[in-house]
């Protein structure tokens, strides 16, 4: 890494957690130069705009979150273990090696749905990509006869994905952990007899 390259990594590492947790909105030149100690000048010598920092900030956020929930999959022989991974890791995710702020596909696709096109296609972007991880291991787990095959993998991911962060969502709106826990055990259910569905 050249020393421009080391600057970026250093100001996307401190600044992602302040837009994990408060949002593009929320989060100030004033956080930024806080987080990192230095000026601002320095910051937009190695990014053009905040959006160019939120948005490799996103990328950085959404990385960290994958690489808990694969390194957990990885451990996992079939499509129904690996699939549970989600559940476990979204309920402990404030004591997993997760951003912290949560998940950032859920922050940022409520806080910038209408007012970030850029970070809405990225959200947008992790959500199809999460889909079709999902999809892949339902179709494997049809493959190999673990789930029935008239079942329709992308319906069930896409359901997964929307049980998942409205737990997320509920739990951390109205403080209530136990909604969040009533939805992933209704997750687990589902995946359990996925195959009967």
């Amino acid at each position: 890494m050249s020393k421009a390259e080391k600057t970026r990594q250093f100001i996307i590492e401190k600044t992602a957690p302040i837009f994990n947790t408060k949002g593009y909105a929320g989060t100030s030149i004033t956080d930024l130069t806080e987080a990192t100690g230095l000026t601002k000048g320095s910051i937009y010598g190695n990014f053009t705009n905040k959006d160019e920092v939120a948005l490799a900030a996103f990328d950085h956020n959404l990385k960290c979150m994958n690489t808990a929930v694969r390194e957990q999959m990885d451990d996992q022989k079939t499509a129904k273990e690996k699939l549970l991974v989600y559940v476990r890791v979204y309920e402990n995710f404030l004591y997993a090696p997760f951003p912290k702020g949560g998940c950032p596909i859920l922050n940022t696709s409520t806080e910038a749905d209408d007012t970030h096109p850029g970070l809405r296609q990225r959200a947008a972007d992790a959500i199809e990509s999460w889909k079709n991880l999902l999809s892949d291991i339902i179709k494997r787990g049809i493959a190999d006869k673990e789930f029935k095959n008239n079942i329709e993998p992308e319906h069930i991911a896409i359901s997964l994905i929307a049980l998942i962060e409205g737990g997320i969502m509920i739990g951390k709106v109205t403080g209530k952990l136990h909604y969040r826990k009533a939805i992933m055990e209704s997750i687990t259910k589902m995946i359990e007899n996925v195959g009967l569905l």
